[in-house]
């Protein structure tokens, strides 16, 4: 368990880069070549060896010490892409970043069954028979899970288009990711020239119908820094998916894909992600700063509510 916890944290050595980069840089190092095909494939062996090396003598074979880390070291890959933030997987050939959006980048239904196997495994000895079907469990409840995820995606994605038709919503792309520490309430971007059409799904809908907010891009604020290097780097993390406001004297560049504080009980609510592109200084944890931001037991009941299907 401990070689594959170190097999599955390998590509995030990528915080170093941190010590120094700044905000904008380290958004795209974040999840960048370390979380590559090419890096996954390099590191594998290199693993492997010293594992091999590490724990002679022993029957363990270099082909399945090298299987052992390249599961695990893909599987950070596969996971990482299930989130919005998005995966360098083809770098440094492709700054193509994937984000496929089927789970929130923290989901403890997800990760329950892997802790409560991981515990039991603590406690149970080195050759007890029931050791196999505990590491089952874990795998097993966790995948299903993330197949479920799959299946809430498809359905999310088929009602959303099935919305946009029957409200007359014009769009050029748009974009579905789950709520905060859930699977059942999606939050919903449709972009067109102008901005974007927000709103939120939850699986358990009964009307074939979204309450949209227009927000409005206002790409023409931008003006004043269009040099600026920041800029150019948050427009290549966003995908396109960005809007700019003006805070007092302040550009403030906000991400649609990471959501908005509790927006579903405020559909004018702030941006989860939102930087400052004339005070750069000030963009520490820019994508944690938000994230929670607001949340009492009011907001938490709100979002149980509307994931229930209540307006």
């Amino acid at each position: 368990m401990f070689l594959g916890a170190v097999a599955q944290s390998v590509p995030d050595i990528d915080f170093v880069a941190s010590f120094w980069t700044n905000t904008s840089e380290n958004l795209l190092a974040h999840r960048g070549f370390t979380h590559s095909i090419l890096f996954t494939l390099l590191i594998t062996p290199l693993l492997a060896l010293v594992a091999e090396r590490w724990h002679r003598p022993h029957d363990i074979s270099l082909k399945k010490w090298i299987l052992f880390f390249g599961i695990q070291a893909f599987i950070h890959l596969l996971l990482d892409g299930m989130n919005v933030y998005g995966v360098g997987w083809f770098e440094p050939f492709s700054h193509h970043r994937v984000s496929y959006n089927w789970i929130f980048v923290a989901d403890p239904f997800y990760s329950v069954w892997l802790g409560i196997a991981f515990v039991v495994l603590l406690i149970l000895r080195k050759n007890h028979p029931k050791r196999k079907w505990w590491v089952e469990f874990g795998v097993g409840m966790s995948t299903i899970y993330l197949l479920y995820c799959g299946l809430n995606k498809l359905k999310i994605d088929n009602d959303v288009r099935d919305v946009f038709r029957k409200q007359n919503i014009v769009y050029n792309s748009y974009f579905t990711t789950p709520t905060p520490l859930n699977n059942w309430l999606w939050f919903v971007v449709a972009a067109n020239d102008s901005g974007y059409q927000i709103g939120y799904r939850s699986l358990f809908d009964k009307e074939r119908k979204i309450d949209f907010h227009f927000i409005p891009r206002n790409h023409s604020l931008l003006e004043p820094v269009e040099d600026q290097e920041d800029l150019q780097k948050l427009l290549r993390f966003s995908k396109g998916y960005y809007t700019v406001q003006k805070w007092h004297d302040t550009l403030v560049f906000n991400d649609l894909r990471f959501g908005q504080m509790i927006g579903w009980k405020d559909p004018a609510a702030p941006f989860v992600f939102y930087y400052y592109l004339q005070q750069p200084a000030n963009n520490n944890f820019v994508i944690q700063r938000g994230r929670f931001a607001r949340w009492d037991m009011q907001a938490l009941k709100g979002l149980l509510r509307r994931i229930s299907g209540e307006p």
